[in-house]
């Protein structure tokens, strides 16, 4: 009789899991298409919105909504909880690996506005990356197709970008790379005419190619466009993590640059 109370009890068990697991799945989801036209999301106040982005993203917020909204990120899940409702706001939020730069119409309301989560879905034809590699060159006269890349110079730009930024838990050994010491002094002689501090944060080598991570930080209060042909020396190819910084002293000033050469750094520079 006992052995009979126990298995009913357990199949109870059962079914309620079953029953929790069928309600999660069928929790509402909004799903929105980034086609590079700015994505409208408006937030309810007092309660917590989530918006789940394919990659891990960063998000750079006007300071006059900063206190007005709590902003927490995971990876690549953004909480957001709205305060008290604001009007619309053009923001940034970044794809940590390069790869999009979506534009988002952020609002809050304290009222008629949703909670549902929000997943972002990214087209591959809408992907509009930074870091394709270009072979590069000390002439500012010269433009490079990026067809012409070398599949030895991708694979090194790749590995190094997933060093720095990938999640530990997703790095991968590449036994036929290493890495090698570099000298970390800033200068602002790599980009030709631009107020650019260029500051080497990292360098591999794989056979008798070099690729060294660049961290590019714009010291001038413009907004500046990089461009590979007003890189100096001679490089095999150049990557730009993102090609367009912001004024310095905002959240989106920086950016990376992966060179490739036959010998270190210092030397070719």
């Amino acid at each position: 009789m006992m052995l009979k109370k126990k298995v009913r009890i357990i199949f109870i068990f059962i079914l309620c899991g079953s029953y929790l697991s069928l309600a999660s799945a069928d929790e509402p989801v909004e799903r929105i298409f980034w086609d590079k036209k700015p994505l409208k999301i408006t937030l309810p106040v007092d309660r917590e919105r989530m918006i789940t982005f394919p990659s891990p993203v960063r998000i750079g917020l006007p300071a006059d909504i900063n206190n007005q909204l709590r902003t927490q990120i995971n990876t690549n899940t953004v909480y957001w909880l709205a305060h008290e409702a604001f009007n619309s706001q053009r923001i940034e939020i970044r794809a940590i690996d390069g790869s999009v730069i979506y534009l988002v119409d952020l609002q809050a309301k304290n009222k008629g506005a949703s909670d549902e989560t929000i997943e972002v879905i990214v087209k591959a034809s809408q992907s509009n990356t930074s870091s394709t590699v270009q072979p590069a060159s000390s002439s500012e006269d010269s433009y490079f197709s990026p067809k012409q890349a070398s599949p030895s110079y991708i694979l090194l730009t790749r590995y190094a970008a997933q060093q720095l930024y990938a999640p530990t838990r997703l790095l991968k050994n590449n036994h036929g790379i290493h890495r090698i010491p570099v000298n970390r002094e800033s200068t602002t002689y790599l980009i030709h005419g631009e107020m650019i501090s260029a500051k080497p944060v990292a360098a591999w080598k794989k056979k008798s190619l070099y690729v060294t991570a660049i961290e590019l930080k714009n010291l001038s209060r413009g907004f500046v466009t990089l461009d590979p042909r007003k890189i100096r020396g001679k490089w095999k190819a150049a990557t730009f993590q993102y090609t367009y910084v912001h004024p310095a002293g905002s959240e989106y000033d920086t950016s990376a640059l992966y060179l490739i050469s036959d010998r270190p750094f210092h030397e070719v520079l």
